[in-house]
């Protein structure tokens, strides 16, 4: 026995394209007439449905395969993508402006806009690209277009270049390698927005065992112990400590506080034969060496 169906649904029970009575409303049937109601205009619509389906997917075939479709444009910055990694695959970073560096780290970061407005709002908001490498990721995302992704990435590439710098000095006599120190210490803190207070630690060669920072303060303050400071370089052994703080003001010129203090740890340090070998103050503008001033 054939089942029969409601006029204006397809056998799978589907509304019929062509049917205009609504869902759920059934079509009287023909008063005396046991004929079925045509369904010819849905099934045209049906099969001019399917006819433009197929026609879209193979459309991006056509594009391929004709040469006279044009096709879609592709947005501005693609092209210019492309130029700039090949600007520094010939010529390396001295080929690029700062901008141009961090918009092409910014390409992998943020792969579906135009990053060169952003590169330029973070140098403008920071000043350059150390500074924008350097500042705490909450001051980052205060830029527009820079999430807590974006964000941390950028620290993530600050942390990888302090490592690396750090790693110029590993198994090397410090004293021997000045420039590679200050280097590090400035990677390391010369745009902390606080106060640090740093110890590297040295070996009897002068090589470095460990480089810790002992204290984080204020803007303009850190509070320093002697006495924790040759304790630390007892329990590691050393025989030699740098001591390296910042001024997050730029100015790196020494306080009286700091000259009074680094004579302390000299002086407590001194009968226990720890060497101090010099106190670096590091600032955004550059860096001063007590010794250097014989100040010590």
């Amino acid at each position: 026995m054939t089942p029969r169906r409601r006029p204006g649904l397809k056998e799978d029970g589907l509304k019929d394209p062509g049917d205009n009575n609504g869902p759920g409303v059934e079509a009287e049937p023909n008063a005396g007439s046991a004929e079925p109601v045509s369904t010819e205009h849905g099934d045209h619509d049906e099969r001019s449905f399917f006819a433009e389906t197929r026609q879209s997917r193979t459309s991006g075939q056509a594009m391929a395969t004709d040469p006279t479709r044009t096709p879609a444009p592709e947005e501005h910055y693609h092209g210019h993508r492309d130029r700039l990694r090949q600007r520094f695959r010939d010529g390396g970073d001295r080929a690029l402006a700062d901008y141009e560096l961090l918009e092409l780290l910014l390409f992998r970061l943020i792969p579906r806009r135009d990053t060169k407005p952003i590169a330029k709002a973070l140098l403008t908001r920071f000043g350059s690209l150390p500074e924008v490498l350097g500042a705490p990721s909450h001051l980052l995302t205060e830029v527009k277009g820079v999430g807590d992704s974006v964000a941390t990435d950028l620290k993530l590439v600050a942390s990888i270049a302090h490592r690396m710098l750090k790693g110029e000095l590993k198994d090397r006599q410090v004293l021997a390698s000045w420039s590679s120190v200050i280097e590090y210490c400035r990677a390391a803190m010369a745009f902390e927005a606080r106060e640090q207070f740093r110890v590297l630690f040295l070996d009897k060669k002068n090589a470095l065992i460990a480089d810790e920072v002992q204290q984080t303060g204020t803007v303009d303050h850190t509070p320093v112990y002697p006495r924790e400071v040759v304790k630390r370089a007892l329990e590691l052994s050393a025989t030699a400590i740098i001591l390296v703080h910042n001024h997050p003001s730029g100015d790196p010129t020494p306080s009286r506080a700091d000259i009074e203090m680094t004579k302390l740890i000299i002086d407590t340090a001194r009968p226990l034969g720890i060497t101090v070998h010099d106190h670096i103050i590091i600032g955004k503008n550059g860096h001063a060496s007590l010794k250097g001033l014989k100040l010590i």
